[in-house]
């Protein structure tokens, strides 16, 4: 038995029991650690399988999160897909038909003014009741031509003004479905404005046909004799004639805006900028020349 692994039947010697061993000795009680002391410090800091810390790694508290994401595009871990910034994810095609049909039925109640305002500048055409009916007043009259006119320039200038509106009031949604609406729309605006604009006094014109007594004179309302509506087939309305101006002109008008437009996309994109790293060093200015009355330096 060593001296210094004291035995235990052995009875304490009182010189050894004045001078313990010193605490981290060999077979001292104090030189084993606690019981559970290893469980606890291997809790706080856990086991790395490959031997190594990753100090970028998602879970380091030191090192800030990368906001574009850790497949550089700025969107969802994993996805690889950035969001939308024109809210055009989730259901865009809905969203596309909501917007597109809007569109369609307000420059369709457009042409409620529009037929007010033929109304009140075409002309009536004056007719004389005989008893076989009305006949005109006149044997060539004028006044059907300039209905026929002020509603093709009428026309005319509401499509022009319909392809301004949503080249600038929509600039966020240009494209094929913003030409598509507009010639949709202006078409329904022109049959709302034809068949709003030869109703105003029309029942009166009707009345007077069957009241008024022979040899009266009194106006027929205005109307379009240069365009319609026929049925195809019996079933499906075709517009035709100075009805499809308005149309031709959204589409003619649209389309050299596109033309001109300065973006490919249609829609107006952010400049681009050149990008320089924060350590590239400013380009040396080029040396002045020198004075006209400077003395030349030595040579050789």
């Amino acid at each position: 038995m060593s001296p210094a692994v004291p035995d235990p039947d052995r009875p304490v010697d009182p010189a050894d029991a004045a001078h313990p061993p010193p605490a981290g000795a060999a077979g001292s009680p104090a030189a084993a650690p606690p019981a559970g002391a290893s469980g606890a410090a291997g809790a706080d800091v856990p086991a790395d399988p490959g031997g190594q810390h990753d100090p970028g790694g998602p879970d380091d508290p030191d090192v800030p999160a990368d906001p574009d994401g850790p497949d550089g595009t700025g969107g969802q871990h994993g996805t690889g897909v950035a969001p939308d910034p024109d809210g055009t994810d989730g259901t865009p095609v809905r969203r596309v038909l909501t917007r597109t049909a809007g569109t369609i039925g307000l420059l369709t109640l457009l042409g409620v003014p529009l037929g007010l305002l033929w109304a009140a500048l075409a002309p009536g055409t004056p007719v004389i009741k005989t008893s076989d009916g009305a006949v005109y007043a006149e044997a060539q009259p004028e006044q059907p031509i300039a209905a026929d006119g002020w509603f093709s320039l009428l026309g005319l200038g509401f499509g022009v003004l319909v392809a301004l509106g949503l080249w600038f009031l929509l600039r966020r949604h240009r494209g094929p479905l913003g030409l598509l609406a507009g010639v949709l729309g202006s078409l329904g605006a022109a049959v709302v404005a034809w068949q709003l604009g030869r109703r105003i006094g029309l029942e009166k014109f009707q009345r007077l046909l069957v009241e008024a007594p022979a040899g009266r004179h009194f106006d027929k309302p205005a109307d379009l004799r240069a365009g319609g509506v026929d049925q195809l087939l019996g079933v499906l309305p075709v517009p035709h004639g100075n009805l499809l101006l308005p149309a031709f002109a959204v589409a003619v008008t649209y389309t050299l805006l596109a033309g001109w437009s300065r973006w490919p996309s249609l829609r107006p994109e952010p400049d681009q900028v050149s990008w320089v790293p924060a350590g590239t060093p400013a380009p040396a200015a080029a040396p002045e020349p020198p004075a006209p009355d400077a003395a030349e330096p030595p040579r050789g």
